[in-house]
């Protein structure tokens, strides 16, 4: 293999996407090792991975093309060892200018000033958080401000998140089109109305509870009687709409969404209590392409687990 161009190189080691089986090329030779570490596009770091910052200099220095990292510590225990901190984000940041792509699971040993480095990766467009203790609103809004291109972006398990100023600005200012919130104690289905105009653009939304969802909701302050979808807001893009655990008496916002999407292909409704038949009926009858079908054998899909009264 030593004698094919690099093109042709670049090529085959493009249509390996094994980790374990790239990491096995690396050790054939030095030229296959430095033409892997040229092209490789992705990244999983997690328990095992020397955390310091001259180890993780050198592994994000190798691999300076990567677009996507996933930095993912479930299953973690102390005897596993440090976790990536901070300044390990710093350093990602710095070595990886194409990033476009980041997921954090379970990285108990970031907060805030983690998030304030993220503007340094200038091509970030989906940024994940799952289960990120230490990160409040005060970051999410540094990066709701400083990442100007971010379209997709994931809050799950994010539980010192107190205020959605951050959502206010996205919606104004932002181009988000998937948003995902689950298990964000601090983020109401009201909070979620300060999206305002983002809507509009919007063609993924999930939201879902934790097991307190059987619990008062506070009162839209925005509702007004007998015009339980008389909010000012706009979905037209809204593609894939998924609810979870949640209660939408007709004073909480988010039943709004099935009275105004009118392209919906996806539809995932698990034990969302308040809705009523003639909700369903009439959604059925104004997207076309939303139709009843296998879960996993159709891209026009509805899966409803449990409706009803409250």
């Amino acid at each position: 293999m030593e004698d094919l161009p690099e093109p042709l190189l670049a090529d085959i080691i493009e249509r390996i996407t094994v980790s374990s089986d790239l990491n096995s090329l690396c050790l054939v030779s030095k030229r296959l090792c430095a033409v892997e570490a040229e092209h490789r596009r992705a990244l999983r770091v997690g328990c095992g991975v020397d955390p310091t910052t001259e180890a993780l200099t050198s592994l994000f220095s190798r691999f300076s093309n990567l677009w996507k990292v996933e930095i993912n510590y479930s299953g973690w225990t102390p005897s596993h060892g440090d976790q990536v901190n901070n300044q390990g984000i710093l350093v990602l940041s710095h070595h990886c200018p194409l990033l476009s792509d980041l997921t954090l699971s379970f990285c108990a040993h970031i907060d805030d000033a983690c998030l304030s480095y993220l503007p340094y990766c200038k091509k970030l467009r989906s940024l994940r958080l799952s289960f990120a203790p230490a990160v409040t609103s005060t970051g999410i809004f540094r990066v709701a401000v400083s990442c100007c291109y971010l379209s997709v972006f994931h809050l799950v398990d994010c539980i010192a998140i107190d205020n959605v100023e951050w959502l206010e600005y996205l919606g104004k200012y932002g181009s988000l089109g998937e948003l995902v919130v689950k298990d964000c104690d601090g983020i109401s289905q009201c909070d979620l109305l300060k999206f305002g105009p983002g809507w509009r653009k919007l063609q993924r939304f999930e939201f879902e509870v934790n097991g307190t969802y059987w619990l008062s909701e506070p009162r839209d302050p925005s509702y007004v009687s007998g015009y339980p979808y008389g909010y000012d807001l706009c979905c037209d893009s809204l593609k894939d709409l998924r609810l979870a655990h949640i209660i939408t008496d007709r004073e909480i916002g988010l039943r709004f969404l099935l009275g105004k999407c009118n392209t919906l292909e996806t539809l995932y409704l698990e034990y969302v209590i308040g809705l009523h038949e003639n909700e369903m009926i009439s959604l059925f009858q104004r997207c076309s392409n939303l139709k009843p079908s296998h879960f996993d054998s159709s891209l026009c899909t509805v899966k409803i687990l449990s409706i009803g009264q409250h």
